[in-house]
Parts: C-alpha cells; sequence; structure tokens
C-alpha cells in the first residue's frame, strides 16, 4: 500500500514540475532527470531555482520554457526516451540496482549526441566514479552537490556553453572564461560560484550604466562563456580555438598531460597562455603554498587551495579581473486610472477599479496576457477560458477574477518555499524565507515534509487528527555569509578556539537590515515560543548525515517589549551562527575530511508544539522514529521501524534520556517487564521556562529551558493517555492515573487502545519517506493532544538515518575463538575495520558513575594525545556513551572521542542502561561508519575478555581511564544485518 502511495504522489508532483530554461542558439528544452523523488525535489527547491533561473532568461526575451521531467528508475529513464526527444540527462547514483554508468552506456549507444551528466551527493563516491569515466567516457561531465543549490543552474550552463561557445563567439563576439581543472569537487565549486559572480557584475554594470532597453538584452546575451577541461591537450585546443575571445584563464597546477599526471602541467599551459596573451589575468591554483613562486614567476595570481577564504579568493579574483512593465488600469477611453507593478497590488486594485475599466481589459484580453508575460501562468490560463460574454453583471466578472487569483495562489503556495510575505505568515501550508540561499540540509527535510503533507493522500485518510508542520520561516544561507562579511568575523570565527568568546563575538554584531526588517514584522505577527534551528548544508543530508553538531535555542518570545522578544531572537540567530564554528563541529569536519569554510548556516525558526502549564511549556509527546530497528525483539522485523517518545520537549529524547521505545507495527508489544519498566521509566522532562524574560543565552542552548519532576505535582489531567500508575499490591501497572502509586510513562491508552493513532501515522511517515528519500529515514515529532478543533500530530523534521549497506558475509565461526577478545550480539556497521593498535577504555572497577564529567575530561585528554600523535583506536566503556544524562553514561561530546574508529558499550550489574539509539551522538557515529558494540550484561553470551586486556602494560594511566599500545593489531568484524561483531586480535 505504502508503495502504491509513493507511485501516486510521485505522479501528483511530476505534473506539478516545470523549470524554465532558455539558451541560444542551443536550448535544453528538455531535461531527464533519473534520481529518487527526495533528490528532484531538492533540486527543484533549493534557493528558489525556477525564479533564478527563469528571472535570468527572461532578460534574453527567449520565448520557448523547457521543463524537467524526473524518472526514478533506470528502466523509466530509457523508455522515456524512447518515446520523447530530451536534451540533456542528468544521473544520479541512488537510481536502482544497476549503476548509472550501465545505463549511460545503453543512452549512448541509442543516442550518441546527447549530453549525460552525473551529479553525486556523496564525496566517497568520486574516486570510484572518476575512475569509471576514464574507462567508460559515455558520461560528459561528474559532478558533486554537497547541498549548494547553484550546482544545478551551474551544470545547465556549461552544457549550454559547450553547445554554443563556436556560435556565439562567431556572431555575437562573447568572451570566454577557460577552467582548467581535474578536481570534481572543486570544479563543482568553481563553476556556480563563476556563474553566479558573472550575472551579478553584468546585471551590476546594466544597472550603473541605464541602458536601454536593447543595450541591456544585447549586455545580457553577451556574457562571458566558460569552457571546463581537465587536461592538457584540452585546454591547448581550446586555447587555440578560442584565443581571440578569453577574458581569464583560471588553472591547477597538477593535471593530466599526455597520459600521466604532471605536477608541471598548468606551468606549461599557463606559459604557452601568456606567449600568445601576455597581458590575460590568470589564476593558478595548488595545494602546494610553494607553488605560488612558480604563479609569480609567470605574472599569475595564486589561490592556496588549503586556505579557510578560498572561496572569497577566487571572488575577489573575478570581480578584480572581469567586468517589464507595470499593468496600467484604462477607462474605455484610454485614461489611465492606476498601476499595478506586481500581483498583489493587481489583486488590490481588482476590488475597487472601475466597471468599465473591467470591461475594457477583458475583451481585450489584457488581463491574462499580462499575467502571462509575469509568470503568472496558471491564473492567466484560466482567464483565458473566460470571456467577458460569460458572466451576467460585472460584479460577476470581478468575483471570479479576484476567486481565481486567490485558488490559484493557494494552489501555487501550498507545500511550497515562498518569499516572505506578512500574509501568510499564519499559514502552515507554505515555509516562509526569510532571506536567500540554500535552506540548508534539515531545511531541505522539513520543505521536503511540508511538500509530502500537502500533496499526497498519505496522511490525509487518518481522521480526527491534522498532520502538519509547526508554522515555519527559514533564514537562507545567504544572511550567514552577509553576516560574517559585513562584519569581518570569518578570520576570527576561523582561529578561536573558546566557544564562549565566539559566542560574545558574534552577538556584539548586527544581522544585514533586510533581515532585521522582516524579523520585525513577523514577530508583530506571532506570539507563540519559538525553536531557532541550524540548518547547515551537511547537516541531516543524505552526503553526510551528521546531527547535533549545532546549537537549537528555544526562546519564550514572551517579553512586554518587542524591541526585547526581536533582541532575543537576533541573538538566538547569532548564536547559531556562532555554533558552526566550535570545537565540537571542527573536529567532525576534520574527521570526515571537510573544511568548516565550506560549510553555510541557514536558519529555521519554528513554532514550538505545547502548551502553558504554569509558566512551563511543552507538548504533551515529543519524539523521534527510526524506519530501521537495529536490534528487534520476539517476531519485529528490522524494517517495521522503531520509536522512541517522551512526554515533554524532545530535548530528553535526542540527548538520550530514557525513553519509551516501542515498534510502530505492533505498539501493543512491551519491550521490558513490569518491573523493568518502573525502574527505567522517565523521571523527569523538559519544558521552556516561561517565566525568566530574561535568559542568558551566552550560557547555551539550554538556558531557556527547565527540568520538571515526573510526579503527581504536575498538571496530569491532560496526561491520563500517556501515563500508567504502578499497582503495588497487585505488582502490576495500571493504566491512567486513578490509583496512587509511581508514575510510568508507558503511552498505554495511545499504545494499547488507539484513542490517538500516533502509532499508525509514524508507520505510514516512514514508509513513505523511505521510498523517497531511497534510504533509511529518521523522523522527529511532537503531539499536541488538547489542541482545538482537534489534536495535531507535528513533523518536526526528516534526515537520512543511514546508508544502504551491502551484506559482507563473515564466518565468524572461522576466527580462532582464543584470539577473541570481545563479543557483541547487539552490534552496527558492516565490514572489517583492520590495524587498531590503541585501545582506550574504562575498566568497571575504576568506574563510578557520579564521576562520568570527570570521566569525560579524562577522555578528552586521551583522544587529545591521539590526535598530536596520529593513532586511531577503540573505545571502551560502561554504559550510554554521549548521553547528556550523566547518570546513564559517560556524556562525551564528539570532539572528545574523534579518533576512535570503534566504540563498545557495556553493562554493570547496577548499570544496565539500553543503546543510544535515537541520540544526535548515536545519528553520527553510525553516519560516519564508526564500529558501535554493545554488551549486555544479562547476554552470556556477549563478553569482554578483560584479563587479556589488563596483561598489557598501559601507554598512559589516568583516574578512570588506560591507554594500551599493543604489538599485534586487532581487527573489528561486523555483521550489519545480523547484528554481531567480534574483535580480536591479529
Amino acid at each position: 500500500m505504502s508503495k502504491q502511495i509513493y507511485q501516486s504522489y510521485l505522479s501528483e508532483y511530476k505534473l506539478q514540475r516545470e523549470i524554465y530554461h532558455d539558451l541560444m542558439p542551443f536550448k535544453i528544452r528538455d531535461i531527464l532527470l533519473v534520481s529518487t523523488l527526495y533528490d528532484a525535489y531538492i533540486i527543484e527547491q533549493e534557493d528558489m531555482l525556477t525564479e533564478k533561473i527563469f528571472g535570468e532568461y527572461y532578460q534574453l526575451n527567449l520565448s520557448s520554457a523547457p521543463k524537467i521531467t524526473s524518472a526514478s528508475s533506470g528502466e523509466e529513464a530509457i523508455q522515456m526516451l524512447c518515446q520523447k526527444q530530451y536534451d540533456l540527462v542528468i544521473l544520479t547514483m541512488r537510481i536502482d540496482e544497476f549503476s548509472p554508468f550501465e545505463y549511460s552506456q545503453k543512452i549512448r549507444n541509442q543516442y550518441p549526441q546527447l549530453p549525460i551528466v552525473l551529479l553525486l551527493n556523496d564525496h566517497s563516491d568520486i574516486t570510484l566514479c572518476q575512475q569509471w569515466c576514464r574507462e567508460n567516457p559515455e558520461i560528459d561531465r561528474i559532478f558533486v552537490w554537497s547541498g549548494e543549490p547553484k550546482i544545478f543552474l551551474a551544470i545547465v550552463k556549461y552544457i549550454e556553453d559547450l553547445k554554443n561557445v563556436h556560435h556565439d563567439t562567431e556572431v555575437g563576439m562573447v568572451r570566454v572564461i577557460l577552467v582548467v581543472e581535474d578536481s570534481i569537487r572543486y570544479y563543482s565549486r568553481y563553476l556556480p560560484l563563476l556563474y553566479t559572480e558573472i550575472i551579478k557584475q553584468t546585471q551590476r554594470l546594466i544597472k550603473e550604466e541605464n541602458l536601454d532597453e536593447s543595450k541591456k538584452l544585447l549586455r545580457m546575451r553577451t556574457r562571458p562563456k566558460i569552457l571546463l577541461c581537465d587536461n592538457y591537450p584540452q585546454a591547448i585546443k581550446i586555447l587555440n580555438n578560442y584565443q581571440d575571445y578569453l577574458v581569464a584563464v583560471i588553472s591547477d597546477f597538477k593535471f593530466p598531460f599526455q597520459q600521466e599526471i604532471r605536477e608541471d602541467a598548468g606551468m606549461k599551459l599557463i606559459k604557452e597562455v601568456k606567449y600568445l596573451l601576455p597581458d590575460l589575468p590568470v589564476l593558478m591554483q595548488s595545494y602546494n603554498p610553494q607553488n605560488r613562486i612558480y604563479a609569480d614567476n609567470l605574472h599569475a595570481s595564486f589561490l592556496d587551495k588549503n586556505s579557510e577564504m578560498l572561496e572569497s579568493e577566487l571572488k575577489n579574483f573575478i570581480i578584480s579581473n572581469l567586468g517589464f512593465g507595470d499593468f496600467v488600469f484604462k477607462d474605455a477611453r484610454g485614461n489611465e486610472l492606476a498601476r499595478a507593478r506586481n500581483l498583489p497590488e493587481f489583486k488590490a486594485l481588482l476590488e475597487t477599479i472601475a466597471d468599465d475599466s473591467l470591461i475594457y481589459h477583458g475583451e481585450q484580453n489584457h488581463f491574462s496576457s499580462w499575467l502571462m508575460a509575469r509568470g503568472e501562468i496558471k491564473i492567466a490560463q484560466k482567464l483565458q477560458k473566460s470571456k467577458v460574454s460569460d458572466f451576467s453583471s460585472v460584479k460577476q466578472i470581478r468575483e471570479h477574477l479576484l476567486k481565481t487569483c486567490r485558488e490559484v495562489e493557494y494552489e501555487k503556495t501550498k507545500g511550497k518555499i515562498i518569499n516572505f510575505d506578512n500574509r501568510y505568515i499564519h499559514d502552515r501550508i507554505n515555509i516562509s524565507r526569510l532571506a536567500g540561499g540554500s535552506l540548508g540540509g534539515k531545511g531541505r527535510g522539513i520543505a521536503f515534509l511540508n511538500n509530502l503533507i500537502h500533496h499526497s493522500s498519505l496522511l490525509k485518510n487518518i481522521s480526527g487528527v491534522e498532520i502538519t508542520i509547526p508554522n515555519t520561516v527559514i533564514i537562507g544561507t545567504e544572511a550567514f555569509e552577509q553576516f560574517l562579511g559585513d562584519n569581518h568575523l570569518l578570520e576570527f570565527a576561523a582561529y578561536e578556539d573558546d566557544i564562549f568568546n565566539l559566542r560574545s563575538e558574534f552577538i556584539k554584531h548586527s544581522l544585514p537590515s533586510s533581515l532585521i526588517e522582516n524579523l520585525k514584522i513577523y514577530l508583530e505577527k506571532i506570539n507563540y515560543p519559538l525553536a531557532i534551528r541550524s540548518s547547515g548544508l551537511f547537516e541531516d543530508s543524505l552526503a553526510q548525515p551528521f546531527s547535533g553538531l549545532y546549537n537549537t535555542y528555544i526562546i519564550p518570545n514572551h517579553h512586554p517589549q518587542p524591541e526585547q522578544r526581536l533582541q532575543q531572537l537576533m541573538n538566538a540567530i547569532k548564536l547559531v551562527y556562532a555554533s558552526v564554528y566550535s570545537k565540537i563541529a571542527r573536529s567532525y569536519f576534520d574527521a570526515v575530511n571537510y573544511k568548516i569554510e565550506e560549510e553555510r548556516m541557514a536558519v529555521i525558526i519554528q513554532e514550538v508544539a505545547g502548551k502553558n502549564y504554569q509558566q512551563k511549556f511543552y507538548p504533551h509527546i515529543s519524539g523521534i522514529a527510526q524506519s530501521y530497528n537495529y536490534y528487534p525483539l520476539s517476531h519485529i522485523k528490522p524494517e517495521e521501524g522503531i520509536s522512541v517518545i517522551a512526554l515533554g520537549l524532545g530535548f530528553y529524547v535526542v540527548e538520550g534520556g530514557q525513553a519509551y521505545r516501542f515498534c510502530p507495527a505492533h505498539p501493543k508489544i512491551e519491550f521490558e517487564t513490569s518491573i523493568d519498566l518502573l525502574s527505567h521509566t522517565q523521571k523527569e522532562l523538559i519544558a521552556l521556562n516561561l517565566s525568566d524574560h530574561h535568559p542568558d543565552l551566552l550560557a547555551g542552548e539550554q538556558a531557556t529551558l527547565t527540568t520538571i519532576p515526573l510526579d503527581r505535582n504536575l498538571e496530569l489531567q491532560d496526561f491520563q493517555s500517556c501515563l500508567s500508575t504502578w499497582d503495588a499490591d497487585n505488582g502490576r501497572l495500571v493504566p491512567g492515573l486513578n490509583k496512587r502509586g509511581p508514575l510510568v510513562a508507558n503511552f498505554p491508552y495511545i499504545l494499547k487502545y488507539q484513542t490517538f493513532p500516533l502509532a499508525e501515522i509514524i508507520q505510514k511517515t516512514l514508509d513513505i519517506l523511505k521510498f523517497a528519500l531511497g534510504t533509511p529515514v529518521e523522523i522527529e515529532f511532537a503531539v499536541d493532544l488538547s489542541a482545538q478543533p482537534q489534536p495535531v500530530f507535528f513533523l518536526l523534521q526528516v534526515k537520512p538515518f543511514m546508508r544502504k549497506i551491502s551484506e559482507l558475509k563473515i564466518d565468524l565461526s572461522q576466527i580462532n575463538p582464543e584470539k577473541v577478545i570481545l563479543k557483541s550480539n547487539r552490534s552496527l556497521g558492516n565490514g572489517e575495520i583492520k590495524n587498531i593498535f590503541h585501545v582506550i577504555y574504562i575498566e568497571p572497577q575504576k568506574f563510578d558513575k557520579s564521576k562520568t564529567q570527570e570521566i569525560a575530561t579524562e577522555i578528552e585528554s586521551f583522544n587529545d594525545l591521539a590526535k598530536q600523535n596520529s593513532f586511531n583506536y577503540l573505545l571502551i566503556g560502561p554504559g550510554r556513551w554521549g548521553s547528556r544524562d550523566q547518570w546513564l553514561g559517560i556524556p562525551v561530546e564528539w570532539n572528545q572521542i574523534s579518533k576512535a574508529k570503534a566504540i563498545v558499550e557495556y553493562g554493570l550489574e547496577d548499570f544496565q542502561v539500553d543503546p543510544s539509539l535515537g541520540s544526535h551522538f548515536f545519528h553520527n557515529i553510525t553516519s560516519m561508519n564508526i564500529g558501535y558494540l554493545s554488551i549486555d550484561y544479562q547476554d552470556h553470551k556477549s563478553f569482554i575478555n578483560w584479563d587479556w586486556i589488563k596483561q598489557h602494560l598501559p601507554q598512559k594511566t589516568g583516574r578512570y581511564t588506560t591507554c594500551l599500545k599493543l604489538s599485534n593489531p586487532l581487527h573489528i568484524l561486523l555483521q550489519g544485518r545480523e547484528g554481531k561483531g567480534i574483535i580480536y586480535y591479529h
């Protein structure tokens, strides 16, 4: 059923998607995008791509309107190519069981002239794909997408420039920029930047020179073409063919020369360039800063690829070296009555304009013509079908015009991302954008959820509940870049290690003025608490789905003075920006071989779900759900998923609190006995403190939050369906609050008696999302049971949970049991981790659960030792790693264990804690393919050979922690689907 619903949504989605692209003489009219639905949706939505491309091309006065068509499998793509002519095929990696290279061969054999591009969203695929392309040149070019939406614009323009350059240089004398770069990752950054800057500079000149319309069009037509090549022969060919049109060359030092890669290939090329064109601007780039000397000798600019300022320096080179009317309402005699510059003004004037003017313009078909020219295609088409003679009165004409505008506007905005407009602030059907740029990884997920909710029948058939996202606005990444640039913060942030200094410095400076004005208008219209959430380009992305590295701030937004509310909101935004440069974030970026300078931060501002209880604000239920369950019990299948829920704000769940777990497909099955539930139940909840009008946000994201004991002192009436009472006389749990006794948060009426369809909603949502994203997923949600007129289920975000893994077949029985030092029946990961020479561990006798903060600090010092000496290690410790609750385990943060290649959690007789499932920490270690093994105290088939460990002399010993350096390496074997793992010495 879920697959049928998915296909229905896919069909509906395809009908909605049109992107307009015009160039000359070669025009990409039809593009075939072969990808998962999620990738197709994100490519369209990011950065208002439709509007940006259409807006630029419209100035070229081009008439045709091209379209993107999506195919969700390779076979579907082959069939579609047989039925219709396409101008460009874009393939992604995750299509189906065949590789894009196999499909590219099939396409090339049948359509030898059709451009084919491969778009990657995982950097780890680059090396393999490069090799395949060298051996199988059917793919014209590979690009990698790291969340920056302008890559799609660059792909289209790259192909069109390649096809048009010969014609346009001969006919229009357009200029050419030659880019020589064989690194897919870097030219995928350069091209979007080059195109964006060229367009911006051309438009700036047009504005400054006050050109007439014909010259504006000519100027836009003659923007420089960009030609990309990745080897010396190609570069020389372009140089010889277009030397009269070149305006700049950007070249790497090292790239293929003939049949080999040479360190001096770039120098040889630039010498040839300078011989032919001595004054031509040249930019040379290299990982080796010593090459600056050679660039200087060639009178070329130099760019260090290791620079934290790489992109801004590239922009500086480009900037330094390279240079529709109003609707006029008239009467029948042609006299002007009023003017409308845009659609809102047009609709407003329709309310009051004279009757004879309506008749005059209606008979001349002026309304539809003006709207068509301004891109309001749906309104125009609807009006074209109506004639003045179809109506009995002018009043009917006016009502029809207004109704048509309202209907199409609703259809146009539902489930969409729209530019900020105070008329739509209270609408949950769309997301408003307060500033331009990318939405970031988390923002993309929320936008996709919103589109899914409003364009799918998936969740509309569940009666008695509203399913929605909270009211959401997003500040795009452009505001982040402007904030750093205007206030000269980038260099400071790149080298400041102290988080308090970072926060203090960021708070001192002003946000962009246009953003401040939008925030003022926004706050005038709303009066509920707000969550200010991070949304980095890489955050919760498919390529590297890390979570929890950046800060989220929840603010009451109820100060009596509007200026104070605004200041708190702006401070929270700036503190989210500052968290990009925290020590935790930097350590993670180093571990995955990314640069912090590549990160861009969008900010999500969301309504907080919940209710005010005596100046404490929180929802009835918060939680997460995952479509894949690593630790299924009984007859539950891994693919049936798992959910973790708690009372109060979701911080409790994602930071590893003792929340309640259940399978959405089998909600009545309890994972623990009543006695165990009594011991392990939620003891407190997290709430927003409304009584503090002046929270100190510099203290961190917990500054506005408070912890409330879960006992009879709470207003519990709203929580009847969520709680059970322990009946000591009969040794059982009784649903509800009618008896006296300890409370247990096991949600009996909701899960067993289904008074609220929580499990059904979760199951259906997970089912369609895992199809749409092409990978297992995790969602975050909250529930307001007392909302009127019906309860509300809020979807807060979606993210990929793990990559699909190919099963590694390992016969563990072939390993000599005498060499096995650890065995786990609850492990994560798939494959083999070899050559681990170091072990950092806390032995049971030294562990003190009241000293876990001190233990975390001590482990950090051992991790620093590992970084200084460049070694990885196996980490072993009791309880739940990464939990913010120090009584559940050691509360380490990512930067404190960044050199660990595998992590072991073990239980003790008096310290038995469930694994870290559901926490940000757990999400990050799985996304980085770090081995994870859990040793259940009650599982006698799992063990750690402490005798073997203790017989080795320690390299370093702390009060609680020991580091071993082994003479023989450890190997770690992990069987992904069976959840088994062993560690043995080699």
